[in-house]
């Protein structure tokens, strides 16, 4: 039971070990893209080209038909990775080994829908893998594996969800195979990450160049960052923190150095609307920004 690309090398792995996957469940084919077209999600696709048969219930709350098909399945265990709804207690009591959740953070921080992002903005040195198994609450259930990673200065969404795709692949066939007796997560130190929205990703000038360079590496590819250049409103690609000062949001000089609330950030690689992503040289000779230019 998932969703987007985080989810499939779970699938891929649990296949490949011969576990015998008698349904994959995932969000319904949407809309997506400029043209609006419907478009099936990443597991969707996996999915189908292993041959699997697919599920794609809108809802699950309240929806006792689709209960009942759950049940008839006489599932071992259900593996849930980002699946996107949540499971009512019907489906969570059916499989005889419970459903089993892929988790993307060191529970209970960071639980919610968007832990990989928020380690990165917070800073943490750590991320890592809890195989849990699911309650009724959020993220709030009994956890049966833990595998930490280390996070480099460096670190981007686009990386650590990779690496953590895989850590998940891994932890959950131990899972399965070793049958790991669950303990309670601890009632201390418990934190939250809120679904991220596009506005989410725009650069505030006032903050530290430190957080501002965090907030451009967690939140690429999405939901992006961005910042607004006279009437339009520039993608932030790529960014690093670096020496300088002046008034937040000012241009410093030719190469992209712009002040912050402490410190400076060098923009090394935008997108204009409509445009091809640029580093930050190929875009100031197509589209000079002068410095003393203010961005909003």
């Amino acid at each position: 039971m998932g969703s987007p690309d985080f989810s499939v090398a779970a699938l891929r792995a649990l296949n490949a070990a011969g576990h015998e996957i008698v349904a994959v469940y995932c969000q319904p084919p949407r809309p997506a893209g400029r043209g609006h077209a419907v478009r099936r999600c990443a597991v969707h696709e996996a999915a189908e080209a292993l041959g699997l048969p697919v599920r794609t219930p809108a809802r699950l709350r309240s929806n006792e038909r689709e209960h009942a098909a759950f049940a008839a399945l006489a599932l071992d265990a259900a593996v849930v990775a980002a699946y996107g709804l949540i499971l009512p207690e019907p489906m969570l009591a059916a499989p005889r080994r419970g459903c089993l959740n892929i988790h993307a953070s060191l529970l209970p921080r960071w639980r919610g829908a968007a832990p990989i992002q928020a380690a990165i903005l917070a800073g943490d040195a750590q991320s890592g893998i809890t195989i849990m198994q699911m309650d009724p609450g959020l993220d709030t259930g009994p956890m049966l594996l833990v595998e930490a990673l280390p996070l480099g200065p460096r670190e981007t969404a686009a990386r650590l969800h990779d690496r953590l795709a895989e850590l998940g692949a891994r932890l959950i066939l131990r899972a399965l195979e070793e049958n790991p007796p669950s303990r309670p997560q601890p009632t201390e130190g418990a934190t939250y990450a809120p679904k991220l929205t596009r506005d989410d990703g725009r650069l505030d000038w006032a903050r530290d160049a430190a957080a501002l360079d965090r907030q451009v590496r967690a939140l690429n590819p999405w939901p992006g960052t961005f910042t607004v250049l006279g009437a339009e409103t520039l993608k932030v690609l790529a960014a690093e923190p670096i020496a300088g000062g002046g008034e937040p949001g000012t241009v410093l000089d030719s190469s992209f150095r712009v002040a912050t609330g402490s410190g400076a950030l060098r923009l090394t690689r935008v997108q204009a609307p409509g445009r091809a992503a640029l580093d930050a040289a190929a875009f100031l000779r197509g589209h000079p920004v002068p410095p003393g230019t203010r961005l909003g």
